[in-house]
């Protein structure tokens, strides 16, 4: 069982974590380090307790939500600064550690994912066929044969509008049966998903990780020589990282709004992830552990706005949306192929799959517009 002892989160206000201290000239060192971590840590313990009060067990409410959210946002936090700071860290303790916190967050993180990946796909089911609201799921789809290309749409072209009003009546036909489908399919997936994060939290596995991040909240393992360190180096490594990457993604391309590059290579019939968006969903990781970096770096996320690339927030926001419209588009292509569909409904699935790639380029598009210019107002933390 996790050391209850070892929490010092009692008698703690929700003010969130303490700044780190910045050491007599500014430059960043281990102690400012060790206090980052030790107050995400302190985050992890906050959460962890405030989920265990809320009652997981009961079902996902508001406030077990948030306090899900709270444990994978200290995780990830964590696991990135083990990561990117491992020269000063003790490097055994640190990969053991790191991984498990990365499982730990990815494994909290199914549920909500699946929720949101049903609520957008509903409402844009709605907003393709000029619907209110679809009907509430009834009847199975009928038992009719898909056609193999159903997962575009019905169409051949690569470049696929959004349905104007007079495919709407067509497009209606399968919508209400399209969303009864999805709702069965990825409710069953958050069903699913809650279960395994409750057999997580209640695991030796996760025991074994709060343990070692009620550790952390007094004891951060650094090395002889992190004293000496300059820690902006090691941030700058993360940054040249994120630099490269981006630099490898068809900017070029991703400039012209709707050029139907992600439509195009997204109409396959391989159920897979499309290789095409790894990139962007690498540079999306690399853009978050820079963050994270400087947030160590300076003490706390509002500082870190200040202090590094402006451009990150919002660069940010376009790469969680490119992400959630990839993870959409996926999933309607996924339904598409269930056995047996009416063709109306695999035609909304087909349209429904088309519209989330035009919103894959779209927010390339706006990653793009972001990361090119040379200064953008700071955003709220993406």
């Amino acid at each position: 069982m996790a050391q209850q002892h070892l929490d010092p989160t009692q008698n703690r206000t929700t003010a969130g974590p303490p700044a780190a201290p910045r050491p007599p000239g500014g430059t960043p060192t281990a102690d400012g380090l060790a206090a980052y971590l030790r107050a995400q840590a302190t985050e992890f313990l906050r959460a962890l307790r405030l989920h265990r009060e809320t009652g997981p067990a009961a079902g996902a409410g508001e406030e077990a939500a948030d306090a899900a959210r709270a444990l994978r946002r200290s995780a990830r936090r964590i696991s990135g600064s083990l990561h990117t700071f491992r020269g000063v860290l003790d490097e055994a303790w640190a990969e053991e550690l790191r991984p498990e916190l990365a499982w730990l967050s990815g494994t909290l993180a199914r549920e909500h994912a699946c929720q949101a990946r049903l609520d957008r796909l509903l409402a844009a089911l709605n907003r393709l066929s000029g619907t209110a609201g679809l009907p509430a799921p009834a009847t199975a789809p009928a038992a009719s044969p898909a056609p193999a290309h159903a997962v575009a749409g019905g169409r051949a072209a690569g470049h696929l509008p959004r349905p104007p009003a007079t495919d709407r009546g067509n497009l209606t036909v399968g919508a209400a049966k399209a969303g009864a489908l999805l709702d069965r399919q990825l409710t069953l997936a958050r069903t699913r998903a809650h279960s395994t994060a409750l057999q997580a939290l209640g695991s030796s596995r996760f025991h074994a990780v709060a343990d070692k991040v009620a550790v952390l909240a007094s004891d951060v393992p650094l090395t002889p020589a992190a004293h000496a360190t300059d820690l902006r180096a090691l941030a700058a490594a993360a940054e040249e990282r994120l630099a490269d990457a981006v630099a490898a993604l068809p900017l070029v391309t991703a400039g012209s709004p709707y050029n139907a590059e992600a439509l195009i290579h997204g109409l396959s019939a391989d159920p897979a992830p499309h290789p095409q968006d790894a990139p962007w969903h690498q540079v999306r990781l690399l853009l978050r552990l820079h963050r994270y970096a400087q947030e160590a770096l300076h003490g706390a996320p509002e500082a870190a706005r200040t202090a590094a690339d402006g451009r990150l927030p919002a660069a940010g926001r376009a790469l969680d949306r490119h992400r959630d419209a990839s993870e959409a588009a996926a999933a309607a292509s996924s339904a598409a192929r269930t056995p047996r569909i009416a063709p109306a409904t695999a035609y909304a699935l087909g349209v429904l799959h088309a519209d989330q790639r035009h919103e894959v380029e779209a927010a390339r598009f706006a990653f793009q517009q972001t990361w090119l210019k040379q200064t953008v107002g700071a955003g709220r933390e993406g």
